[in-house]
């Protein structure tokens, strides 16, 4: 029989079963990939490995050995897949299989004709509502959470982007909470951010759910609606993106969609805020009058000879009891049980002879139906969701952004211009940030911040103003805070172009190129993500890592990680470049660039080999349409890396430069000294200093920058400036040998404490205190070797 892996470049097939086990096959199913569906090969990643695949009307990639476990027939040619790729709900001639008469659908934004009843007992007018916003991932949640709630959570054109759960109140209605969950393509986790959505619906039982739906994959998206109708909860369904599906010739027929769902069905687009009023009104109705959904149960007692619809019916009559006293709802209970989920029958407390009985009725329906009992359930949905398409949309045409991304992959993710254009991409990127954009206005702003700190010297010794007052506002102010100020551009501009990055969809391109590469070091191509983010901040890109299925990859890439040189280090970089290397700038940060990534690749190599044995995850992932930037998702995303900087820098830095400061200028018996060398903090940081000196930076005034940095990177610079006050005093205590050290130093040890923290709430405690050590350790064995290089040729 053959399987995926022999199909060639555009050929379409059948398929026949779906091998592997555990929730690798379980998740395949939920992605639609079930016997009797249509795949097509679109094209091999440049490596050769993975592979990207057309499935349900979206694109899905899954590496060659997993391929090799799907068994397909009906193998057709590129030249004959014609209609064999098109679903029978795209056929302009087909019959309506719920044979109901035809009812006029609203435009976007106009709601259905759900709510011919009202509830004669509705909640309590001071009940919070309280509201679920769940759908698959990618599909526009946070955009519509933003809408909703009026907050600026940060999106982005990747599945992922949201990692843990935001709650906001619905604008203009005071008693209600809105939940923004991750991305869960349906109710059998298969990360670990995915179970932060099934918890909360299943524990924290909201009054409603707000369904999301990417009305441009509606297939693969309504999978996880029919599970959330299987909870019995007041439900409306938000069909996003309705402007694409109209603009290029699709529709959706909202009244008999809603009529077949049972719950009501708002399109809206939350991009361009469009139905979201409508989508409002309908939730908090629903949820007021607690309105559960009017039909739950999609089997029917013809499909696959009734195997199915007879299994799940007997298994609630057997689990009606467990269920009432669980709390879970008996037919999602049921369906879980059958699928084989052991969170839910541990949940269900079944007794021996129960047990025993639902596995007798499950043998019965795989003998039946001639399927497992997963591909059964999965069948069973998908063919509910067929139908529910072939009555109530209409297909659009080959949409223009579908075309528009095939376009730009021959280039970005071809087979021999791929790996070239990533690197010019990133040279293009750190060239502007560092040389152009970036470091011109790093150079204006810092000439802003000297004269200022000139001025206002000035004025205070006309006005005779007490020296010590003058030391405290210069030094403590303006040499520590404005030093690292002056830095803002350069991480300003590298956030603009990530963020760009990451909202037209190249970010899961860069995972598809580089998974064959990052397999070698035992991780996934989706670990890529959080690695690029850890060139931004170090804190998102541990909270990402969720999106990672197995805890040992997660826990390998949350290593790596810190390794990734921060944009809170640039300061350091420029700093000491301009001090010591003026004429070699752009080599110095490019060789510290890739020496982080060097030791990053190494350390994953012998973790690889040693405390993390084993094969790295399977990589399953949705390639989402490239898209352009908006201009309000960039903006979003600047203002709050500005603002996030300033509040460090009169925050945390001001704070630590203060403490600086005063350490730095009165000595143990708390006398003001001209002489740092007698001060406090010359005595505390005499003690450390030791342990510096084969690095060749043992000055007691490093040591003290070194340690304020564990605050926060930033702090290294200004504490620096205050207690050198000015680079030719630097330049007096470090030679470029050292100078070459120390910058080494700082890229690679402990991250700073907000990224400690970031580790000890994904990992424990223990993990995060190894990090810290083991970053450290690295740090100086690779400081030390470089200072022995330098000395040698410098």
């Amino acid at each position: 029989m053959a399987t995926i892996r022999d199909l060639k470049i555009g050929q379409a097939a059948e398929v026949f079963t779906v091998g592997g086990e555990g929730a690798l096959r379980q998740h395949f199913l939920d992605m639609g990939v079930i016997p009797g569906v249509t795949v097509q090969l679109i094209k091999y990643a440049p490596m050769g490995d993975p592979i990207e695949l057309k499935v349900q009307s979206y694109e899905l990639t899954i590496r060659l050995a997993d391929a090799e476990k799907i068994t397909v027939r009906n193998i057709h040619d590129p030249e004959d897949i014609g209609r064999s790729l098109v679903g029978i709900s795209s056929m302009p001639d087909r019959r309506d299989p719920f044979e109901s008469e035809f009812i006029d659908h609203p435009g976007l934004g106009e709601g259905g004709r759900f709510h011919d009843k009202k509830t004669e007992h509705p909640l309590p007018d001071d009940t919070v509502l309280t509201f679920a916003l769940a759908g698959n991932q990618n599909s526009g949640k946070t955009t519509l959470f933003n809408q909703l709630t009026g907050a600026n959570q940060h999106v982005g054109n990747f599945p992922g982007v949201t990692v843990d759960r935001k709650d906001g109140v619905i604008r203009n209605h005071k008693n209600t909470l809105v939940t923004d969950l991750p991305g869960i393509y349906s109710m059998s986790p298969y990360t670990s951010e995915e179970v932060v959505s099934r918890q909360f619906i299943l524990d924290e039982k909201p009054k409603g759910i707000i369904n999301i739906v990417d009305a441009t994959n509606i297939e693969r998206n309504l999978y996880l609606t029919l599970q959330l109708l299987e909870l019995n909860v007041p439900m409306v369904v938000a069909l996003n993106m309705m402007d694409e599906v109209q603009s290029n010739g699709g529709s959706v027929n909202v009244n008999k969609m809603e009529k077949l769902l049972g719950v009501p069905v708002v399109p809206i687009s939350a991009a361009k805020n469009e139905g979201i009023d409508e989508l409002v009104d309908h939730a908090i109705h629903v949820a007021k009058y607690q309105e559960k959904p009017g039909r739950q149960d999609f089997c029917s007692p013809t499909d696959n000879g009734g195997a199915v619809h007879r299994s799940i019916h007997a298994i609630m009559h057997l689990i009606q009891d467990h269920s009432e006293e669980s709390g879970i709802p008996v037919r999602f209970a049921a369906t879980k049980l059958i699928e084989g989920d052991k969170s839910v029958e541990e949940a269900l407390k079944l007794d021996q002879n129960e047990q025993e009985t639902l596995e007798h009725i499950v043998k019965q329906m795989e003998k039946e139906s001639g399927l497992d009992r997963a591909a059964a359930i999965a069948g069973m949905r998908f063919e509910f969701i067929e139908k529910v398409t072939a009555s109530a949309v209409i297909k659009p045409k080959r949409s223009r952004e579908e075309t528009r991304s095939n376009k730009i992959d021959r280039i970005l993710t071809g087979k021999y211009t791929a790996i070239p254009m990533f690197i010019l991409i990133m040279a293009v990127i750190f060239y502007l940030t560092f040389n152009v954009i970036g470091g011109n206005l790093q150079t204006l702003l810092g000439t802003g911040i000297s004269a200022l700190s000139d001025t206002a010297e000035s004025a205070m010794k006309a006005a005779g103003v007490n020296q010590f007052l003058i030391s405290l506002v210069i030094k403590g102010v303006f040499t520590g805070v404005g030093s690292v100020l002056s830095f803002l551009p350069i991480i300003v501009t590298l956030f603009f172009f990530l963020s760009l990055l990451e909202d037209s969809g190249y970010m899961a391109r860069i995972a598809f190129v580089m998974d064959k590469i990052l397999r070698r070091l035992g991780l996934s191509g989706r670990s890529i993500v959080p690695m690029l983010l850890g060139f931004g901040c170090s804190v998102p890109a541990i909270m990402s890592s969720r999106t990672l299925p197995s805890e040992r990859d997660r826990k390998l890439t949350v290593i790596m990680i810190p390794f990734m040189s921060c944009s809170a280090k640039l300061p350091i970089y420029s700093y000491f470049i301009s001090a010591f290397f003026p004429k070699q700038g752009a080599l110095v940060m490019l060789l510290l660039y890739f020496t982080g990534i060097a030791v990053g690749i190494l350390t994953a190599v012998i973790s690889k080999n040693t405390r993390f044995k084993g094969e790295a995850v399977p990589f399953v992932m949705e390639l989402p349409t490239y898209r352009m930037p908006r201009a309000k998702n960039v903006g979003q995303l600047l203002w709050e890396k500005t603002k996030d900087f300033i509040q460090r820098a009169f925050t945390i830095i001001f704070i630590a430069s203060m403490v600086i400061w005063f350490l730095e200028t009165f000595s143990p018996s708390f006398a003001m000294v001209s002489d740092s060398s007698k001060s406090i903090l010359a005595v505390v940081s005499g003690f450390i200093a030791p342990v510096f000196a084969p690095l060749g930076f043992g000055d007691w005034r490093m040591a003290t920058a070194l340690i304020s940095g564990f605050l926060a990177k930033e702090n290294v610079v200004s504490t620096i400036g205050i207690l050198f006050g000015s680079v030719s005093a630097l330049q007096k205590v470090l030679t470029p040998a050292t100078a070459a050290s120390f910058l080494v130093f700082c890229l690679l040890y402990t991250p700073c404490i907000a990224a400690i923290a970031s580790v000890r709430r994904e990992l424990g405690r223990k993990w995060a205190f190894w990090i810290v050590i083991f970053q450290c350790t690295v740090a100086w064995v690779c400081a030390f070797i470089v200072h022995l290089v330098t000395l040698a040729f410098v």
